[in-house]
């Protein structure tokens, strides 16, 4: 497909607007995306994918987007030049983040900045600067991973580039779990075929370290680790993210100033990790376990960053999905003590909490 043919997909798309960083649903004015039948995160998803691929040939062409008047052309660009370590970007990609006009666009010009790893004074100048908090977030944590040397490692563009949409689908109460290996935070395998059989398994596929719902979720884990053991539930976290993202939630890298650090015990939101994580945080790169099970990556802007939906999936011993919960906004999924009652009493049902405004 051609960069003209690929844009063209974008533009001809209706996205539901965003304000302020947050996809709104424009029936209800509510968060996020309540329609689970939209294709949003297929358009984008597979855009990314194309860039990537024309990327590979030829760069020029996608830094050209950069100055496009459609903001989803510039944010999906952004997401392909990242992965791509495009060094040629790096001018453009300093100027979306200081003049563009959504904060989304300029969030994920940082986030690809980051990805590149070349020093920018950009990056540098908004970690201190930057008005709006999550652009000035997606700095430091870029300024963090330019100063540390570790730019996006090179298995991400490749697996972009080899999206198989025969793959994608959906995973519904009684299919059998389709079997897949990641990596976690550490660099070791974790394979669910591994563990059914044994244990019920819990995957939770989570946002960012910007999320304090995550973070909230993870202190549960922490917390109620003896009453997973005592179930036999085994547990993992995924991430849509490079390596050192889903490090940097896992506490193993930088240790932002996060505003919902008050919400928390200790005096920090990452205070108990990396060492009370007793479950495998899994690294899915480019979604594409998640694009395995249906969580539609990238179907909304949650803090100005595009992500999937919230998931909660419960596999029974036996390798039987008792229940896959897609979310429909930021904190739409079953909470921990939810997950643990419906495994306890056998019950798999959950009435989906009430909607949700952002800070807009």
């Amino acid at each position: 497909m051609s960069i003209d043919e690929i844009v063209q997909r974008i533009g001809a798309h209706s996205f539901p607007p965003v304000d302020n960083g947050f996809t709104v649903d424009p029936d209800t004015g509510y968060d996020g995306v309540p329609n689970h039948e939209r294709t949003d995160w297929r358009v984008r998803t597979l855009a990314l994918r194309d860039l990537i691929r024309q990327g590979r040939k030829d760069i020029a062409p996608l830094v050209d987007l950069l100055e496009h008047d459609n903001p989803h052309v510039r944010q999906v660009t952004t997401m392909g030049l990242g992965p791509l370590r495009a060094e040629r970007a790096v001018g453009p990609l300093e100027n979306r983040l200081r003049h563009d006009p959504e904060p989304v666009v300029r969030a994920h010009a940082a986030i690809a900045l980051g990805q590149i790893g070349v020093p920018s004074d950009a990056v540098a100048h908004h970690a201190e600067t930057e008005n709006h908090p999550d652009v000035r977030h997606q700095c430091m944590v870029a300024r963090s991973r330019i100063e540390r040397g570790r730019p996006v490692e090179p298995a991400v563009a490749e697996q972009f580039a080899t999206l198989d949409p025969s793959t994608f689908g959906r995973v519904r109460d009684g299919d059998f779990a389709p079997d897949f290996v990641l990596d976690d935070t550490e660099g070791r395998s974790w394979r669910l075929s591994d563990v059914l059989g044994e244990k019920t398994v819990v995957l939770l596929w989570v946002f960012a370290d910007w999320c304090p719902v995550c973070h909230k979720e993870f202190h549960e884990l922490i917390r109620r680790k003896d009453r997973f053991r005592a179930l036999d539930v085994e547990v993992a976290t995924l991430e849509c993210h490079d390596r050192y993202r889903g490090r940097v939630m896992t506490g193993k890298e930088i240790r932002p100033p996060y505003w919902f650090a008050d919400k928390l015990p200790g005096e920090h939101p990452l205070d108990p990790y990396p060492d009370e994580i007793w479950w495998p945080h899994l690294v899915d790169r480019a979604a594409s376990v998640g694009l395995r099970y249906g969580i539609d990556p990238w179907q909304f802007a949650v803090h100005s960053e595009w992500v999937n939906r919230p998931s909660t999936v419960i596999i029974d011993s036996e390798g039987i999905v008792r229940l896959a919960y897609v979310g429909t906004y930021w904190g739409d999924r079953p909470s921990i003590g939810q997950i643990l009652d419906m495994i306890e009493t056998g019950t798999y049902n959950i009435d989906p909490p009430p909607p949700q405004r952002g800070p807009h």
